[in-house]
């Protein structure tokens, strides 16, 4: 799993955004590595936060963005009824699963962003009061996006990993290179 971000060749922007995008995600898989599926279930805080909730999140919520993009339908959209289980495995979900579902969404989005002719290709949001006013983001700013929303995430895996049993991500990289 990616650590640091490695330089990119001068001039390959897309190439530097889907890098740093990949940073973040590696650092919210990482703080699962190792645990049983019960203890990334589990709500060690005052938070109703867990890992497994946290990975299914940040994978659904990069195709809801790779979506819009698109401007094709959200397989996955949530209602206001299934919104809390965005945030949780149910009916037997696993997280190597949950992990393939957003191997698939990486591939897709990494496809997608190399194919599009400029990354100042704008698309259009759903009116709602947390997006910009005009209603439209280019492929730059979804991006970017990304990276500021998935990393917000890796730092609370990075809390949870911590309350369960102490290790932090530089431990959980050791760990990963030994097994």
């Amino acid at each position: 799993m990616v650590t640091f971000v490695p330089a990119e060749t001068p001039g390959d922007e897309r190439g530097a955004f889907l890098n740093f995008v990949e940073a973040q995600r590696a650092a919210v898989r990482r703080a699962a590595f190792g645990l049983t599926e019960e203890q990334a279930a589990s709500h060690p805080s005052a938070s109703e936060l867990s890992l497994s909730g946290l990975i299914k999140h940040v994978a659904e919520v990069e195709l809801s963005w790779l979506r819009m993009a698109q401007q094709r339908p959200n397989e996955r959209q949530r209602t206001k009824e299934t919104w809390a289980d965005a945030h949780r495995l149910v009916d037997g979900e696993t997280i190597p699963e949950t992990l393939a579902f957003w191997d698939g969404v990486v591939k897709e989005t990494e496809e997608f962003v190399r194919s599009v002719p400029s990354l100042d290709d704008t698309f259009p949001l759903p009116p709602a009061p947390w997006f910009p006013k005009d209603g439209r983001v280019s492929i730059r700013w979804m991006l970017l996006h990304l990276v500021q929303e998935i990393g917000r995430h890796a730092g609370h895996a990075d809390i949870i990993r911590e309350s369960l049993d102490g290790k932090n991500s530089f431990e959980l990289i050791d760990l990963e290179r030994e097994g």
